[in-house]
């Protein structure tokens, strides 16, 4: 992907996260591991080096969204940490509230799937990690054409 298509991706990306935050009170956001990544003392586990972390922005939160990407002070428990997610390495922004995502993968993505919440998990961020769902897509095509007798 050259420059200008990665920049106005990552534009899409912004203005996907501020309207699922406008319509929904609050946003998740997968971001993949990368040394550039910045959760202040926290750092990332073994679990989320392979498969990514996800994130929870609401509406209340005071954090910053600039060229580069977002800074913000995330709470993790009970231990606030200053935050930098660069735009590059946020891989899908999503609302289970409204049943709405963008999804964006790179030839340096590690994550071939992206995690979905389930529709009726509503819990905070920091409880959120242990209750997320995968989706394949592909799969359930292949087996409602069958059903139809389309093989």
């Amino acid at each position: 992907m050259d420059i200008e298509a990665a920049a106005h991706v990552n534009d899409l990306k912004k203005h996907v996260f501020y309207d699922l935050l406008h319509l929904a009170g609050r946003v998740f956001v997968l971001v993949r591991y990368s040394e550039h990544v910045i959760l202040g003392n926290r750092g990332f586990t073994a679990d989320e080096i392979e498969n990514g972390i996800i994130l929870v922005f609401n509406s209340r939160m005071h954090f910053q969204w600039d060229e580069y990407g977002i800074t913000a002070t995330l709470v993790f428990g009970t231990s606030p940490q200053k935050c930098f997610i660069p735009v590059d390495e946020i891989t899908a922004i999503y609302s289970s509230e409204l049943g709405a995502q963008l999804t964006v993968s790179s030839p340096s993505a590690k994550m071939q799937e992206i995690p979905t919440k389930s529709a009726t998990d509503t819990k905070d961020s920091s409880e959120s990690a242990g209750n997320v769902i995968k989706v394949d897509f592909i799969k359930k095509q292949k087996q409602n054409d069958t059903a139809k007798g389309k093989d």
